[in-house]
């Protein structure tokens, strides 16, 4: 399996309704390691480092979301995988 590398930018409802804290603890479960984070636009960005059959399975996830997310979009960046995340977290 290779490894990879995503940025998403993540559009819709999905701030106020535990988004980013519901894909920190599917990141987890899925053993994919780097952040989330808010942005001021209204989107949420995430950063995902892993096996590209777990990242793959996150940003499947990503397009439903939270209970009471609505994603109308998602912007996905591959990026050079440099495995210098250790774990998942949130950022504020």
């Amino acid at each position: 399996m290779a490894n990879l590398c995503v940025r998403l930018f993540i559009k819709g409802k999905v701030q106020g309704v535990f988004f980013r804290q519901a894909l920190k603890v599917r990141a987890k479960k899925n053993n994919v390691n780097g952040w989330v984070r808010n942005l001021k636009d209204g989107r949420v960005e995430a950063l995902l480092e892993g096996e590209d059959t777990d990242v793959s399975t996150m940003i499947e996830w990503c397009h439903a979301g939270s209970a009471n997310a609505r994603v109308e979009d998602i912007e996905i960046k591959n990026e050079k995988y440099k495995g210098e995340f250790s774990k998942f977290e949130v950022l504020y």
